[in-house]
C-alpha cells in the first residue's frame, strides 16, 4: 500500500474599508482522521488573535473551530496548516459490489439493515442522505437528465460511473459563473458550473432515486504540466460525492474530474450540501461594506519549502 505525505496550507483573507469592530466565524479547515487519511499534526490561527475559541465535534464527524474577534481591525486572516498521510486507493469496477440501483433503494426505504449492510447508527446517516437539502432541491428538470444513468436496474456502481462520466462531458467548467444559491435547474439551463454546483447535481440526481448520498468538502492535488513550476498558493478547494453502496460502504466519486477518488484528495468533512461544510462562515460588525475574501490554499508533498 502507498502512502503519501502531503503538507496544506488553507488562508481566507479579509481587507475591509472600513474598521471592523467584531468578527465572529466559524471554520471547517481541519482534515478528518479517516482510516485511509491520518492528520500528523494540524493548527488554525486567526489574526488579530480571538478573545474566544473553541473547538466542535459537530454532527457529522468533522471537526469545527468558533472565534470571535473583539478588536478593531481591518484585516482578518485565517490560516489553517496541516500535514497528512493519505493512502486512498480507487477500487477496481471488479471488486464492488453488483447490487441493483432499485434494491438499493428499496433496501433504504424498508430500513433493510442486512441488504445495506450497515446497523442502526449506519441507517440514520442512510436515510438521512436520501432527503432534499437547502442546496439539493427534487426537480423535474433533473430527473429527466439524470434518467438515461438509471436505465433499467443497472448496477448502482455503473450509475455513479456513468453520472460522472455524463457531468463531465456534458457540462462545462466555469468559473465564476455560478453563485453558493445557484440551483440544479439553473445549472443545466446554463451548462456551466463549478465542482460545487456538479456535485449537488449528481447528489439531487441519486436522491430522487431514493439512493444515499452526501456532499464530500476538501481539496484535490494539482500538478503542473510537464516542464512547469507549480503555482503555490494556487490550489482551491474542492468538493465531490458520496454514495452509500451496500458491501462497499460510501464510494466517493469526483464529477468535476470524471474519476474515483484516490490517494490525491484531503478530505475536510461532508455532510447533506455545502450547508453543512463550508470552510469558514461567520459575522461582522462595522460602518463599511463587507469584503470579499482572498483565498490561497497549497497542498504539495511533504517536505517542500513552506508556503508563507
Amino acid at each position: 500500500m502507498s502512502v503519501r505525505t502531503y503538507d496544506l496550507v488553507h488562508r481566507t483573507t479579509y481587507e475591509y474599508p472600513q474598521p471592523v469592530t467584531d468578527s465572529y466565524g466559524r471554520t471547517t479547515m481541519t482534515p478528518r482522521d479517516l482510516p485511509d487519511q491520518r492528520v500528523l499534526s494540524t493548527s488554525l490561527t486567526i489574526d488579530p488573535a480571538p478573545a474566544d475559541t473553541g473547538e466542535h465535534v459537530d454532527w457529522f464527524g468533522s471537526t469545527t473551530t468558533y472565534f470571535g474577534v473583539t478588536t478593531p481591525h481591518t484585516r482578518l486572516v485565517v490560516t489553517s496548516r496541516s500535514t497528512l498521510e493519505v493512502s486512498r486507493t480507487v477500487p477496481p469496477r471488479d471488486a464492488l459490489p453488483d447490487v441493483g440501483w432499485r434494491a438499493v433503494a428499496r433496501a433504504v426505504t424498508a430500513g433493510d439493515l442486512g441488504a445495506l449492510r450497515t446497523d442502526a447508527a449506519g441507517l440514520v446517516a442512510v436515510r438521512e442522505a436520501v432527503l432534499p437539502s437547502t442546496h439539493v432541491t427534487f426537480v423535474d428538470e433533473v430527473r429527466d437528465w439524470a434518467a438515461p444513468s438509471f436505465a433499467q436496474d443497472r448496477p448502482l456502481a455503473d450509475v455513479v460511473v456513468d453520472l460522472v462520466h455524463r457531468i463531465r462531458t456534458e457540462l462545462t467548467y466555469r468559473s465564476g459563473s455560478t453563485t453558493v444559491h445557484t440551483t440544479q435547474a439553473q445549472l443545466l439551463a446554463q451548462g456551466a458550473g463549478v465542482c460545487q454546483d456538479f456535485a449537488h447535481l449528481m447528489i439531487a440526481a441519486l436522491r430522487l432515486h431514493g439512493l444515499p448520498a452526501r456532499y464530500a468538502s476538501g481539496y484535490i492535488e494539482t500538478r503542473p504540466r510537464p516542464g512547469r513550476p507549480k503555482l503555490r498558493g494556487a490550489d482551491a478547494s474542492h468538493a465531490w460525492v458520496s454514495v452509500w453502496l451496500p458491501g462497499h460502504g460510501w464510494l466517493d466519486a469526483d464529477p468535476t474530474n470524471d474519476q474515483l477518488v484516490d490517494d490525491r484528495y484531503v478530505v475536510l468533512g461532508w455532510g447533506r450540501d455545502y450547508h453543512d461544510v463550508p470552510p469558514l462562515r461567520g459575522v461582522i460588525f462595522t460602518d463599511g461594506r463587507g469584503a470579499t475574501p482572498r483565498v490561497e490554499v497549497d497542498l504539495v508533498p511533504a517536505g517542500s519549502a513552506p508556503f508563507v
